[in-house]
């Protein structure tokens, strides 16, 4: 911070552009970066709860927004961090009347402003860094707002040294804090905005966490008789739906909820048939790589659960790990099923278990599946989703 305050306490002797200038490039920021959180913001929630959706910037494994989104470091403190930076975003935008009053004399208000991108300059660093190295991919429109942020902080400060007084950062913030709080003005902006961010904020709905409905006795389930676990119409459904998933993949899991949720509503037309497509080089020979590691043997605890009935409990259990796990907790799993430890720790070595699995690999790879979820409909291959068309009737 001292650094900082020699830097602003030396005027410069270039001559500085109208103060307008400097003034109207923070707000056209503040906006930009408005819009851009906005967007990230419909993007996050399009992401949890349309089926079909998919933006822009999903370019590559490296570039890919979608990704961002659908990870668990997208929300904070139980609120998407899309939605903090548009309320960050608007409360600075909040600030600027105030900042361009005639009492304000070009000097109050931007200290404050300028701390604040201090604080948004360096979310942007964390968050860049979560990307590296925890999600391991990255959204084109976070790193516009990255830079926003950056630029942000440097403009205020080019305000700062050009038209502001001769005193340190801090004490400058205090006096545009007194100098808000002591303005008329704050009543009818800063009051209404504190109510509204707080009752929105406590109200915020948790739409991320996706859940299947609870299973229930009056939905049939079973295995077909070539011994896969089915759920839904019981005789003559109307459609027969046979999935191939990985555990660790997103869209397998909002995919296997949606239709679980539409079963519960149409539990005599649909039948969903459940079978094992892990996206684990250790697994399945299509992937070269490291990719979705782990979810193989999620696939073999799942056989496991199915051959002692606990199939359901156990799909809906690993669909719902949190992902920031770095291990599968098997006591857990073994709770939450009703399964016994130990035998579920020495399931991942069962011979017949995993014949099993490579079995539903190997005709996932006849079918040509190049990708997760897949899904076989009256003989038809669907990869990523299946289209309005084949479900439109079943729904109405």
């Amino acid at each position: 911070m001292k650094f900082i305050n020699s830097i602003i306490s030396k005027r410069s002797e270039i001559k500085p552009f109208p103060f307008p200038v400097y003034s109207g490039t923070i707000a056209f920021l503040l906006l930009a970066g408005l819009a851009d959180s906005i967007y990230l913001s419909l993007h996050h929630y399009l992401i949890y709860t349309d089926i079909g959706y998919e933006s822009f910037c999903a370019i590559s494994k490296a570039i890919n927004c979608d990704t961002v989104s659908q990870s668990p470091y997208s929300v904070f403190l139980g609120i998407p961090v899309a939605i903090w930076g548009v309320a960050g975003y608007c409360f600075c935008l909040l600030l600027l009347p105030f900042a361009l009053s005639a009492d304000a004399e070009k000097t109050r208000i931007w200290p404050l402003i300028f701390i604040i991108s201090i604080i948004f300059s360096f979310i942007s660093i964390i968050f860049a860094a979560v990307s590296t190295l925890y999600i391991r991919s990255y959204c084109i429109m976070c790193i516009l707002s990255y830079g926003i942020n950056f630029l942000l902080l440097f403009y205020s400060l080019l305000i700062i040294r050009r038209f502001g007084e001769k005193e340190k950062i801090i004490d400058g913030m205090r006096q545009d804090i007194k100098f808000v709080f002591n303005n008329k003005l704050s009543f009818f902006i800063i009051a209404p905005y504190t109510v509204l961010v707080v009752s929105i904020f406590v109200n915020f709905p948790a739409y991320w966490n996706l859940s299947p409905p609870p299973l229930s006795a009056n939905i049939p389930h079973g295995i077909t008789k070539e011994g896969y676990p089915w759920i839904g119409g019981s005789e003559n459904p109307e459609l027969v739906i046979t999935e191939f998933t990985d555990y660790l993949c997103f869209q397998c899991k909002k995919m296997h909820f949606f239709l679980r949720h539409i079963i519960e509503n149409n539990p005599e037309k649909i039948r969903l048939v459940h079978r094992h497509y892990p996206m684990d080089n250790q697994y399945n020979p299509l992937v070269k790589e490291p990719l979705h590691i782990g979810s193989g043997e999620m696939a073999i605890l799942s056989i496991y659960a199915e051959s002692k009935g606990k199939f359901w409990e156990m799909n809906d259990a690993l669909f719902n790990i949190d992902k920031k796990d770095k291990s599968i907790d098997i006591k857990k799993l073994a709770e939450k099923t009703g399964l016994d430890s130990k035998e579920l720790a020495t399931a991942r070595y069962n011979n017949k278990i995993r014949r099993a699995l490579w079995l539903d690999i190997k005709d996932g790879l006849k079918l040509k599946i190049t990708g997760t979820p897949a899904y076989v409909i009256n003989g038809k291959l669907y990869l990523g989703e299946i289209p309005a068309d084949v479900l439109k009737n079943i729904i109405e």
